[in-house]
């Protein structure tokens, strides 16, 4: 008798076993999971967590996370069936494979918003995550660190929970580990705290996670440089005192060799750290240049296409925008020919935008480096830019201030004369360069007169009274009369009118 009792029970767990395994298994196609939601999953699952079996329990977590991984709804379902608490107290009462598997479904019901975030945190959740980060196994360190990392993403005040609750030197230990995916996770974990204020920034360094950080720049798996890079780079960008701790940690040169990593996005955020570092200060610039950055910079340009680019063309702006001499470091290194690239081939507006800005910091300081920008024919590039009817607002105005800062330094005119066709906003500034230039040059003037340049503002029609009038007018008196009058475009009709009017017999 109690056999055939003994066996009901078993066929039940057994029964148990293969729906929870069936349904974590079909929980990975995304075709199924509508109808899974419609059988109402949810509320099948949510007693399997306290089942007494251990394997059923942590299969129906592995369930509950992918489904709650899959969408913000059904993440919400999670949090509306009251599954968070009972997670939570199992985080703290369960065996290891338990504790993941709880850690993954908070991560997937985190990573969808704030709102579902903070129901998360409200669960009481941060204290349990927080104690797995001291356990033994590195994987239950792994899946807590994912997820308070997931918490933290969002915004500053869920960061700061996270950060109150005790979580930054215990990640900082956690990456200290060997096991390289756990390095990886705490990695993210502190640049998904770093990035939202000065504060959390400094908490973290305070941690001492910089000097930790900056030693795995030369480590070989390429995962792992590309948080270390992004997490530095978000402590760096705050301000000028956390850009020089993560530059006293001795990244340079090291980092420039992530440069040329043969992973795209290693490249990429080593480029993003090193712009956040050079936007603060012209000293901290200075050491860029100085320790090889701009070469470095410009060859990761040429090579980078779409948004990879764009941190390496603002770097090089920002550079540029301290000083000449940094200006020229820019110039010397060869770095105008691909932003002129990017300002043409880039298909992105955004882009096309950075490029015009960049350019523009390098051609506005002298004369010289005017006529750097000139000669690359990249003043013709940048009006092409701001004249196209496609290019947005943004593109626009950044390719205009461009123009008018290099197009006042630039005393080569030969370079401006592709401009007399501009319309009169930007002409009237390459008109009065031309008024600046010519009184005090006669070679100038006669070549102005055989290139046509002369005629060609003859034939501008300017509204009396306005600037470009008075430059015009200006240049004209530099000419005889005769000479301008021959090349007014009304000059030919003139002539036949006297004709007609001369009598010969007279």
């Amino acid at each position: 008798m109690s056999r055939a009792v003994l066996q009901v029970f078993e066929e039940y767990q057994k029964a148990r076993v293969t729906f929870v395994q069936t349904v974590a298994d079909l929980a990975t196609r995304p075709q199924n999971i509508d109808a899974l939601q419609n059988a109402g999953v949810m509320a099948l699952l949510r007693p399997l967590l306290l089942d007494n079996v251990a394997s059923i329990q942590q299969s129906a977590a592995l369930a509950l996370g992918r489904l709650a991984n899959y969408s913000d709804e059904l993440a919400e379902s999670v949090v509306t069936h009251e599954i968070l608490p009972q997670l939570v107290y199992s985080l703290s009462q369960q065996n290891r494979f338990y504790k993941k598997a709880a850690a993954f479904v908070l991560r997937a019901v985190s990573k969808h918003s704030p709102q579902l975030a903070q129901a998360v945190v409200d669960s009481g959740a941060l204290d349990a995550l927080v104690t797995c980060l001291e356990e033994f196994d590195p994987s239950v360190k792994e899946a807590a660190a994912w997820a308070l990392g997931y918490i933290a993403r969002h915004t500053k005040e869920l960061a700061q929970t996270v950060v109150d609750a005790g979580a930054v030197p215990l990640l900082v230990l956690c990456f200290q580990e060997p096991e390289l995916t756990l390095k990886r996770i705490s990695a993210s974990a502190l640049s998904d705290i770093c990035k939202h204020s000065p504060e959390l920034a400094q908490t973290v360094v305070d941690a001492g996670a910089v000097s930790l950080l900056a030693k795995d720049i030369s480590h070989n798996d390429a995962p792992l440089k590309r948080q270390v890079c992004s997490c530095l780079a978000q402590i760096a960008k705050h301000s000028v005192d956390l850009a020089e701790v993560v530059v006293e940690a001795e990244i340079f040169p090291r980092i420039l060799h992530c440069l040329k990593d043969i992973d795209e996005f290693v490249r990429k955020n080593a480029s993003t750290c090193i712009r956040e570092i050079a936007r603060h200060t012209p000293d901290l610039a200075k050491l860029i240049v100085n320790a090889g950055g701009v070469a470095a910079m410009v060859d990761y340009i040429t090579e980078a296409r779409g948004n990879n680019r764009l941190p390496g063309i603002m770097t090089l702006g920002y550079i540029a925008a301290f000083s000449e001499t940094l200006a020229l470091a820019v110039v010397v290194s060869k770095g105008i020919p691909p932003l002129k690239d990017a300002l043409i081939n880039e298909p992105e507006d955004h882009l096309k935008a950075a490029s015009a800005w960049s350019l523009g910091q390098i051609g506005r300081h002298s004369p010289d480096h005017a006529r750097a920008l000139a000669e690359a024919d990249v003043l013709r590039r940048l009006l092409a830019v701001y004249l196209h009817q496609d290019s947005s607002e943004d593109l626009q105005t950044k390719a205009k201030r461009a123009l008018k800062s290099v197009i006042q330094k630039c005393t080569h005119l030969p370079a401006l004369e592709p401009l007399l066709e501009a319309p009169p906003n930007i002409l009237k500034y390459v008109v009065q360069q031309f008024a600046k230039v010519l009184p005090n040059d006669v070679n100038a003037r006669r070549s102005f007169v055989q290139s046509g340049g002369l005629q060609k503002i003859q034939e501008v029609k300017a509204e009396v009274g306005s600037k470009l009038h008075d430059y015009i007018d200006e240049i004209n008196m530099l000419y005889p009369p005769e000479i301008v009058q021959y090349y007014s475009p009304n000059y030919a009709e003139t002539l036949l009118k006297k004709m007609d009017e001369f009598n010969p017999t007279g």
